[in-house]
């Protein structure tokens, strides 16, 4: 009966990261820098929330976008930390994590044959929700443009076809943060395009020196952006998986209908944990953005030391360096350092093709697991260099 299978279910494959983060799971020798999970706990008063959520019987379904209260404290958050302006009853869903939101934005604006812009290198979720969406995953490499997207590139790409371009903002997995005047210039391109944006703005919390501007914010972009947050890297909740979408009311009345029938509602007992997060715990995130940034210093000296030219990352825990003048290719690189090395990155073309000649390292991890990491990583570069 395996034939009888979707077929775009079947041509999905389980993400090239995952594999290695699972293929380590067979070496416990090995210092894992592959994963971007957050090393701090969750916040106590946060817990303490969902504890007291289970302890009131707050146990039974919510409003399918969410209680009322945390769709006024992600209303509130985002107009405080981003100038966002929406309304929460008609232009706010929570979702079951940002994948979610991800997931029924793509459902609701794509159809078989529309065409999605993909600015690889690229997190590999992308093109998966795509492709079940029936539509077709566009990548376009901006390694010539310093992994930036540019109205030069958005020109090589876009076609009649063309329905939607996704913004990751910072990027995952190079860390580059486009800051208000390239967005600007992206949003002038495509203001006579009838085109919409999903922008992802998930590691937004997590930026360094430059200030995060989302994209939904600037002129005219409003009415056709879907601007994705939540709070598993902001607030180390991963594992309570709570996100968040803003757009416009005659989108998200849509979107609330494939939420709805894709998952009723998110968590009830997450949602009063992330309602305390977004409240109380509105600057959860910057003690932890503070260590983030200490690692990331680190983390680049360890690099360049190295020899390995990267680009010094402006938000999310991510590094992309270069491994081009090692003349090997990133995934023989990956499982050799494994092996060898005994250090666990991600190769690049797990972020699509245009990824290929570099690795991803994830500084998500406690100072000392940095320094035993890149040690043994220098070691292994070492060898590589003498042979």
């Amino acid at each position: 009966m395996e034939f009888l299978l979707s077929k775009k279910v079947k041509n999905v494959e389980i993400p090239t990261l995952r594999k290695f983060f699972n293929m380590l799971a067979d070496y416990p020798e090995v210092i894992n820098l592959t994963v971007g999970l957050p090393d701090f706990l969750t916040p106590a008063h946060i817990k303490e929330a969902g504890k007291e959520a289970i302890d009131h019987n707050k146990t039974t379904y919510t409003n399918q976008a969410g209680i009322l209260e945390l769709r006024k404290a992600a209303s509130d958050y985002g107009r405080i930390k981003y100038g966002l302006d929406y309304d929460p009853q008609s232009e706010i869903i929570i979702t079951n994590g940002a994948s979610e939101a991800l997931d029924i934005s793509f459902r609701t604006i794509l159809e078989e044959g529309s065409e999605v812009l993909l600015p690889a290198p690229v997190y590999p979720g992308y093109e998966a929700l795509v492709t079940l969406s029936g539509a077709v995953p566009v990548f376009m490499d901006t390694s010539p443009y310093d992994f930036k997207v540019t109205p030069e590139l958005l020109e090589k790409h876009i076609t009649d076809k063309t329905r939607c371009l996704v913004l990751t903002n910072p990027s995952n997995p190079t860390g580059v943060l486009l800051n208000e005047e390239e967005l600007k210039d992206i949003a002038a391109y495509i203001e006579d395009k009838d085109i919409f944006v999903i922008t992802d703005e998930i590691y937004s919390e997590l930026t360094y020196g430059n200030h995060f501007v989302s994209f939904a914010t600037l002129p005219h972009m409003r009415d056709r952006t879907i601007a994705i947050n939540g709070l598993s890297k902001s607030h180390a909740m991963t594992g309570w998986r709570v996100g968040f979408t803003y757009a416009p009311s005659y989108l998200t009345e849509q979107m609330e209908k494939v939420h709805y029938f894709n998952t009723v509602c998110a968590s009830t007992i997450s949602q009063y944990g992330a309602l305390k997060a977004l409240t109380d715990g509105i600057d959860d995130a910057i003690e932890m953005k503070n260590e983030y940034e200490r690692r990331k210093e680190y983390t680049y000296m360890r690099l360049r030391d190295m020899g390995l030219e990267t680009v010094h990352p402006e938000g999310a825990f991510y590094m992309f360096p270069s491994i081009k003048h090692l003349k090997m290719n990133s995934y023989d690189f990956a499982v050799k350092m494994i092996d060898e090395g005994k250090v666990g990155v991600v190769p690049g073309n797990a972020f699509s093709k245009f990824g290929e000649g570099y690795v991803r390292i994830s500084y998500a991890y406690s100072m000392e697991h940095l320094e035993k990491g890149l040690d043994r990583m220098e070691a292994f570069i070492t060898k590589i260099d003498n042979r």
